[in-house]
């Protein structure tokens, strides 16, 4: 059964008429063409799907979207830049180490950081293995990302 929710993505509010038992993840690629959120095993263990809800890297692939609704800020990996084109600071770290290849995680190890610097500015190796550790990459690039969530927190 539909009914019309308020979503507020990326600082802007949304109003869609949807199933509120439909996937956040859908939602956004679906609805709002947000594709920074990857689908990738569709059961919340990849990390593929990361966003923010209030600034906490939260899987969204199983996540009804009734569950965002009444002013839960959502932030996907396009918020992170700003309207002027610049780059996040951790976005701005992942390119200065070249920390991608295949880009699938991407979004997932972004988010995360983003996240995790939040909570702890200045976190330790550990902290950062463990921050990122719910985001699955194939191409060992988690050395690279560990070295740019250690950049954007230096750069503060």
């Amino acid at each position: 059964m539909e009914a019309d929710l308020t979503l507020l993505v990326n600082g802007q509010q949304h109003i869609l008429r949807l199933d509120p038992e439909t996937p956040l993840l859908y939602v956004l690629r679906n609805n709002l063409g947000l594709n920074g959120p990857k689908f990738g095993c569709g059961l919340q263990q990849c990390g593929a799907c990361m966003v923010l809800l209030d600034h906490i890297a939260w899987p969204s692939c199983q996540l009804p979207v009734r569950q965002t609704t009444g002013g839960v800020a959502i932030t996907t990996l396009e918020g992170l830049t700003r309207p002027d084109g610049t780059l996040h600071p951790v976005q701005a770290a992942f390119v200065q180490e070249q920390a991608a290849q295949c880009g699938f995680c991407l979004n997932g190890m972004i988010i995360s950081a983003v996240s995790l610097l939040k909570q702890y500015p200045q976190p330790s190796e550990e902290a950062i293995r463990n921050g990122l550790f719910r985001v699955l990459c194939r191409c060992s690039v988690h050395t690279r990302a560990i070295r740019a969530v250690q950049r954007a927190a230096a750069s503060g």
